[in-house]
Formats: structure tokens, C-alpha cells, sequence
């Protein structure tokens, strides 16, 4: 047995969520916060067999893209920002991120 634990942007939680059901796994859904731009994300806990671990993925990977977006980066601390001008920057945000750990025991009550 195996626990796949996928970070996703909300974006795209509900419809990988469907998907997931869909293809008959069983999913926890937690709210998350990302470190670096402090967005909301959803983390998904999937316990399954060593044998769907590979159609799990298949799935995440079509429903988590990435895509583009602007952000305006914030003041520097400890500076003059009289003189800053933030101007937007573009950067990749989405997909998903994946951890497969082995799960030595699994009870059901």
C-alpha cells in the first residue's frame, strides 16, 4: 500500500477532486498555504495500492497544470521605498507536487 500526498493550487482542487472519484480513489482534502507567494492550496491525502499508484499520477498530472501569472514583488524591509517601484514579474504558478510513501500499516474503523 502506498499514501501519495499531492500539493495542488486551488485552481485546480475541485477538478482534480472529481477526477479522483471518478477513477474510483479515496481522497482527504485539506486547505493549505503555500510559502512562497502565500497562496491558497489543497493537499490531498490518497491511500491506494501499489498497483493504481501509477494511474493516480496519471490522473494528477491531467487535471494540475501549470500556468503563467503576474505578481508585484513587495517593498524591501529596511530600504527607502519612496523610490521603489514595484513592476509586475511573471512567473510559473500550479501543477502539483507529489510525495509516494510507503505505508507499512492501514486500519479502517
Amino acid at each position: 500500500m502506498k499514501l501519495i500526498v499531492a500539493v495542488v493550487q486551488d485552481q485546480d482542487s475541485n477538478r482534480l477532486m472529481k477526477a479522483m472519484i471518478d477513477h474510483n480513489f479515496r481522497v482527504t482534502k485539506l486547505a493549505s498555504t503555500g510559502g512562497f507567494l502565500k497562496s491558497g492550496n489543497t493537499t490531498f491525502l490518497i491511500g491506494t495500492e501499489e498497483i493504481r499508484v501509477n494511474k493516480a499520477l496519471q490522473v494528477i498530472k491531467e487535471n494540475c497544470k501549470s500556468r503563467e501569472q503576474f505578481i508585484t514583488p513587495v517593498s524591501p524591509m529596511g530600504g527607502n521605498a519612496d523610490s521603489y517601484i514595484p513592476y509586475p514579474v511573471e512567473i510559473e504558478v500550479g501543477g502539483a507536487t507529489v510525495f509516494v510513501l510507503p505505508v507499512d500499516e492501514f486500519h479502517q474503523f
